[in-house]
């Protein structure tokens, strides 16, 4: 397990303080707007820049204390993170045999195949899709137990964003026990992968939920101002004024489906969520 707590980084005009944890087996997605803080908890995690205080740990061992072995169990993917980019994938081959004692040449030269990877051109002159798919086959190759990856399908086009989302899941059917933390600003890649989403706004934690739950239990309430002015509140975590009166975000649907049937209750998404606890009307 990844054991997060009281991470603290201060820079110029932002402070970084979250507490979170990524139980073994389970994909958690940190999702916020630029600069809330996504990618220095990430970077963070991986020792590439220094906390200022608190703990991070992976399985009870500090991160910057770990073995040798005990750092191949993670897989990273940063935006700004790839091998010399005179390398072709055929050179990283032999970079990664050096580098990693549980490499898997076979594994990499097998997702390389199934992903079209031109495994001859230098890294330089990749598209931006097969660079992203050697980042990807760079993090799945050496038998990880934990992925960090910072926006691993950001500018990607649809089909290869698909592509890095089934290699990720075959990643996580391989061994119940592999976890994930994502970010991403994409809420259909955390819809189809994670079972928890956490939500950061100037270095803080805003927000955590189980995925399973925002789908069952979670809705959108539209409402005129009469409606709004009349209706139980104690469910309403957060309200924007509209046009036509006010949108509600609830996680007890079936509460105002029950007892408000004239009220239009709709689906909500994870891009609703950000956009109600980043601007909403507090309710709690």
């Amino acid at each position: 397990m990844l054991n997060v707590k009281d991470l603290k980084k201060n820079y110029p005009g932002f402070k970084l303080d979250v507490s979170f944890q990524v139980p073994e087996g389970s994909v958690v997605g940190l999702i916020g707007r630029n600069g809330a803080g996504k990618s220095t908890v990430l970077k963070a995690i991986g020792n590439l820049i220094e906390r200022d205080a608190g703990e991070v740990s992976f399985d009870g061992t500090d991160v910057k204390k770990l073995s040798t072995d005990g750092k191949e169990q993670f897989g990273y993917v940063f935006p700004d993170s790839t091998v010399p980019e005179k390398f072709t994938a055929l050179d990283t081959v032999k970079l990664l045999k050096s580098t990693f004692k549980h490499f898997s040449e076979s594994q990499f030269m097998d997702l390389a195949a199934k992903l079209k990877l031109p495994l001859d051109k230098a890294v330089k002159d990749l598209s931006t899709g097969n660079q992203a798919k050697l980042k990807t086959i760079i993090a799945l190759t050496h038998n990880a137990k934990i992925l960090v990856l910072d926006e691993p399908t950001a500018g990607l086009d649809v089909v290869v964003r698909q592509q890095i989302i089934e290699l990720l899941q075959d990643y996580l059917d391989a061994d119940e026990t592999r976890s994930i933390l994502i970010t991403t600003h994409i809420s259909s890649d955390l819809a189809s992968l994670a079972d928890r989403v956490m939500l950061i706004d100037d270095g803080k934690l805003i927000f955590k939920e189980d995925t399973d739950k925002i789908v069952d239990s979670y809705a959108l309430l539209k409402l005129t101002e009469a409606q709004y002015d009349n209706v139980d509140k104690q469910y309403l975590l957060k309200a924007n004024k509209t046009d036509f009166g006010y949108s509600a975000l609830t996680d007890q649907r079936s509460f105002y489906a029950e007892n408000y049937p004239e009220v239009v209750i709709e689906q909500t998404s994870i891009d609703d969520i950000i956009l109600f606890f980043v601007g909403g009307i507090d309710h709690e």
